[in-house]
């Protein structure tokens, strides 16, 4: 099923006619009536004409702005009427009111393991709109039901494929990389809802966090990774600090391999410790 455009006239000019109608089919009883003449071709005649303008009535449509009207003659699909305004169509038709405004569903939050086994909490933000307003009608039993269902799906989804968070630069966490799995979720979305003519406008977490009963043991487990981290920085800082400076000393100073060694005992203390640097007096060496 794909929406097509419905055939059909300014609804102005419909009203003329159906008017015109009504009207010269009355004035002809009323004549009749009048001149007491009761002329049965005359009679059937107004009566037909009475007739026609009631059922041209039934295809007077009026679409509001932001909405579009689905057309059925007798359960056939005839179009879909998009333009806001008075419409004259097919009579004895029947109408189905589809909506093509920007809608927002706020997920309400779920509980998802991660892809370490971690349980967490995650919701999200989905904007769309209806792009094929046939398949919003007939695909699905109700649009709006189909996307809050394949939503909280996708959501769980995504959430299942990532780490709540993690400390490798080249590994994608659901933390650090929002941005990212907040477009592969509006993708697989959008392959999910195009069934229901659906276009996913945006997707965005809104609520992401660890389950309140792992929160607290989590938060120490990312504070001691978060030091362990900053300590290898700091060490590998340092040996490139020590390394620079004796490399400097040498060219004025000639030192040996128990002087380098002191040397860069005392400078990594003093760099890497986190307290004041204690002074060491040597009173012995390799030589004595």
């Amino acid at each position: 099923m794909v929406e097509k455009r419905a055939t059909g006239t300014n609804g102005f000019i419909g009203l003329l006619v159906i008017l015109a109608a009504l009207v010269l089919g009355v004035f002809l009883i009323i004549r009749e009536i009048q001149n007491e003449t009761f002329s049965i071709g005359m009679f059937v005649l107004a009566g037909l004409l009475v007739l026609v303008a009631v059922i041209m009535s039934t295809g007077i449509v009026l679409v509001k702005p932001n909405d579009a009207k689905v057309i059925l003659f007798f359960g056939k699909y005839l179009g879909t009427l998009r333009e806001s305004g008075l419409w004259w169509t097919t009579p004895l038709i029947t109408t189905q009111v589809i909506s093509v405004k920007v809608f927002n569903f706020n997920s309400p939050k779920i509980k998802v393991n991660d892809v370490d086994g971690n349980p967490i909490e995650i919701a999200a933000v989905i904007v769309y709109r209806i792009l094929d307003t046939a398949k919003a009608a007939f695909e699905v039993n109700s649009y709006k039901e189909f996307v809050e269902t394949q939503s909280e799906s996708a959501l769980r989804h995504i959430a299942s494929r990532y780490p709540y968070d993690t400390a490798r630069d080249d590994v994608d966490s659901l933390r650090g990389n929002s941005e990212k799995v907040a477009k592969e979720l509006l993708e697989e979305l959008q392959d999910r809802l195009k069934a229901a003519g659906v276009e996913v406008i945006e997707a965005r977490f809104t609520h992401l966090a660890y389950a309140p009963e792992i929160a607290s043991a989590m938060l120490q487990r990312q504070q001691a990774a978060a030091i362990i981290d900053a300590r290898e920085k700091i060490v590998e800082g340092a040996i490139g600090m020590v390394q620079s400076a004796i490399e400097k000393l040498e060219k004025d100073i000639e030192l040996d391999e128990e002087r380098k060694a002191v040397m860069a005992n005392n400078l990594m203390v003093a760099i890497v410790s986190d307290r004041g640097a204690q002074p060491i007096i040597n009173t012995g060496s390799l030589y004595n």
